[in-house]
């Protein structure tokens, strides 16, 4: 008895469609927010050299625009913006936040660091959690489990 051969399943490679090496390629993350609190929207983010973090969803969902003003604060790894005109930091044309080097050293955000982002639009706020105070709430409210010696 022979075996019919079956066809290998190709992708399209339609415009749409995740292509390999082209990460971010295709159709964005649906927003997240929180049950019962849709003004809340969360992404996640990365800081660059430059300072530069976006998520283009989480920055649009605030109405942000380039020109807009914003004034910045920090505390230890925390950044909030919000949206100010006497502000001294303006969103670019592209939607992302500039984080200064100060406020970065002054919060301990680092370049290359992936942070937690969190839109809540009735604030008008956009703010950067790192993942270091991520895990402290996550551990403040479900203990989770040490690594035991000698295991990776």
């Amino acid at each position: 008895m022979t075996a019919r051969r079956v066809a290998p399943v190709i992708p399209d490679a339609a415009p749409g469609h995740r292509r390999q090496g082209k990460s971010g390629f295709g159709r964005p993350m649906p927003l997240a927010s929180p049950p019962g609190r849709p003004e809340v929207v969360y992404g996640f983010g990365r800081i660059d050299a430059s300072g530069r973090v976006a998520d283009r969803a989480t920055i649009a969902a605030l109405g942000w625009r380039g020109g807009d003003r914003l004034t910045l604060t920090a505390e230890a790894g925390v950044m909030i913006a919000r949206r100010d005109p006497g502000g001294m930091v303006t969103v670019p044309a592209r939607p992302y936040v500039v984080i200064p080097a100060a406020l970065r050293q002054r919060c301990g955000l680092r370049a290359g660091d992936h942070v937690l982002l969190a839109a809540v639009s009735g604030q008008d706020t956009l703010t950067a959690y790192s993942f270091t105070v991520v895990d402290q709430a996550m551990r403040a409210h479900v203990p989770l489990p040490r690594r035991e010696e000698g295991r990776s």
